[in-house]
């Protein structure tokens, strides 16, 4: 796969990965004894593909419901035995941000370092852990919210059992451990709502630096994306920021586990290339 301005995509695409919003739980398990780090871990590694491969629709509207429409292609790879995952979006149109590439490397017990390749300015820049918090793109997602947080960095607390559309979930809280880490995601706390069959979060809410709910996230058309370990994704998650009523979604077209994702992608180089 190419991920270039005139990218070749593949028939199929991959599950996009955008941090802890959109981690994904994997298989069936006894949940009466998991405490909270319990299931955020299983999370973290639940939602981890070998290699993948991913065709996507970002929309995003202001408060009056106009659209701005981009198309992503994204790969990603586990390396370190699991313990990073980097990621490559290189966006396909429209004109004004086509050939924008970015690179994450999502850490599993460090912070992230993420790059950003500007095709106007023919240059690539760090994305600094201040910047995390800021919008992704354009749109209610940040840079923060693409990556899985460090655990160690939390403290989190089951709340309760409450249904989602339907479906039982778990009630997470997470909370930051110090100002600090709370400064760098943009957020005083989350709550996350987890499927309890399949183990998919249904439902998060962010809360702004003063404890003001800020945005609300909803996922829908889950779906296997490995079977033979039961990696699932949302095909369709929306972002809406209550403070200034506008929203964001993505939606996976094309989606596909590749194991043998070329390593070349996730360099800074690659970024650079037309």
């Amino acid at each position: 796969m190419k991920l270039r301005n005139k990218v070749a995509i593949n028939t199929a695409g991959a599950a996009i990965a955008v941090g802890a919003l959109l981690c994904i739980f994997s298989g069936s398990v006894t949940g009466a004894n998991l405490s909270a780090m319990d299931i955020m871990k299983k999370t973290n590694e639940a939602r981890q593909l070998e290699g993948s491969e991913a065709v996507m629709q970002l929309t995003i509207k202001n408060s009056k419901g106009d659209k701005r429409v981009r198309k992503i292609a994204m790969v990603s790879k586990l390396f370190d035995n699991g313990k990073t995952e980097k990621r490559v979006y290189r966006f396909l149109a429209p004109a004004d941000v086509k050939g924008t590439g970015i690179l994450a490397f999502d850490y599993e017990n460090k912070n992230d370092d993420m790059w950003i390749y500007l095709p106007a300015l023919r240059k690539t820049r760090r994305i600094v852990t201040s910047e995390r918090a800021k919008s992704f793109m354009g749109s209610e997602f940040s840079y923060a919210d693409m990556n899985s947080p460090t655990l160690s960095d939390y403290n989190f607390k089951i709340v309760k059992e409450e249904s989602v559309d339907g479906v039982n979930c778990w009630k997470i809280e997470a909370k930051p451990k110090n100002d600090a880490v709370a400064e760098d995601e943009g957020y005083s706390s989350k709550n996350v709502w987890v499927a309890k069959d399949e183990f998919t979060i249904r439902k998060a809410e962010y809360f702004d630096l003063d404890g003001e709910l800020l945005k609300v996230l909803t996922s829908r058309n889950i779906v296997v994306v490995d079977s033979a370990k039961k990696r699932y994704r949302s095909k369709y998650m929306a972002m809406t920021n209550k403070q200034n009523g506008r929203e964001s979604i993505f939606e996976i077209e094309k989606i596909e586990n590749v194991p043998n994702t070329k390593d070349s992608y996730f360099t800074t180089g690659y970024l650079e290339r037309p």
